[in-house]
């Protein structure tokens, strides 16, 4: 009767820990969904031309393609972002490593 007791007092307080613990330990961890990239072209401007941006890109190179306009590497910001102002008004692409991005927002 002693041992059990004694393990009652001693097993007691690690469960529940461990009942408090868990939950907190499921809310800090990190979320399995990265935030998904994105590109957007504005509306045309006066002088035919659009202005490209986007958001949520890994910082660091990046390629601009298009089927119709002219492209090229560029660099995305720390903060994941990048505008281009005065481009072609054309359909765009962003690619970093395997990821591609279409933009969207393209009016003929």
């Amino acid at each position: 009767m002693l041992n059990r007791r004694v393990r009652l007092l001693v097993l007691t307080p690690v469960l529940a820990g461990s009942l408090i613990a868990a939950p907190a330990a499921f809310a800090w961890a990190p979320s399995a969904a990265a935030p998904a990239a994105t590109c957007s072209i504005s509306g045309v401007l006066p002088n035919g031309k659009v202005h490209l941006s986007g958001g949520g890109f890994t910082p660091g190179s990046a390629f601009l393609s298009s089927p119709t306009a002219a492209g090229g590497a560029f660099t995305i910001g720390e903060d994941g972002g990048f505008q281009m102002l005065n481009v072609e008004n054309a359909q765009y692409t962003v690619s970093q490593g395997n990821q591609q991005t279409d933009c969207s927002g393209f009016k003929q």
